[in-house]
């Protein structure tokens, strides 16, 4: 017995194809779906563009390039870079920027108030936690991809006419 061969391509944001659905059952319009490099290539840095939703869980595809400013969250984040290299810095806060009862990314100031806790550098494929208690920044050299899974919040962007396989 033969075994098919299979190939693997992995999209970056130099080299992706916008790609299609093939509907199953049911109506195309039922249906979002989008390319995260193309959502990135079209975003500014650091913009979280919603491109995944269920309840108030999101995914967001971010274009990393510079340094970003200082986030944090009431409840766990994680990241995942899809293309690039990306640094993660992170600080243990003092104390807590952002109210418990608010959800989703926040800034975290200027420079928060707390102590180093190291780094991360995140090459493509390699994911982090962004841990409820901490504040952390983004750094890229060149541009790059990530998605980060959160909760839906005040810089969650939603762009769904615009990035919508239509």
């Amino acid at each position: 017995m033969e075994m098919s061969a299979y190939t693997t391509k992995l999209g970056s944001l130099e080299n992706y194809e916008k790609g299609s659905i093939q509907i199953i059952q049911g109506d195309a319009s039922n249906y979002a779906f989008s390319n995260i490099f193309e959502v990135a290539s079209q975003a500014k840095p650091y913009e979280k563009t919603v491109v995944g939703m269920n309840l108030k869980f999101v995914i967001e595809s971010v274009l990393a390039e510079g340094q970003s400013a200082w986030y944090t969250a009431s409840h766990d984040e994680f990241v995942i870079v899809m293309d690039g290299e990306v640094r993660v810095d992170f600080l243990k806060l003092d104390q807590a920027v952002v109210p418990e009862n608010q959800e989703g990314t926040h800034l975290a100031g200027e420079q928060p108030a707390g102590i180093p806790m190291g780094y991360a550098l995140l090459k493509q494929g390699h994911q982090a936690i962004l841990p409820v208690g901490s504040a952390y920044r983004f750094e890229a050299s060149k541009k790059s991809v990530m998605l980060v899974q959160t909760i839906k919040g005040p810089l969650s962007v939603e762009k769904w006419n615009e990035i919508c396989f239509k």
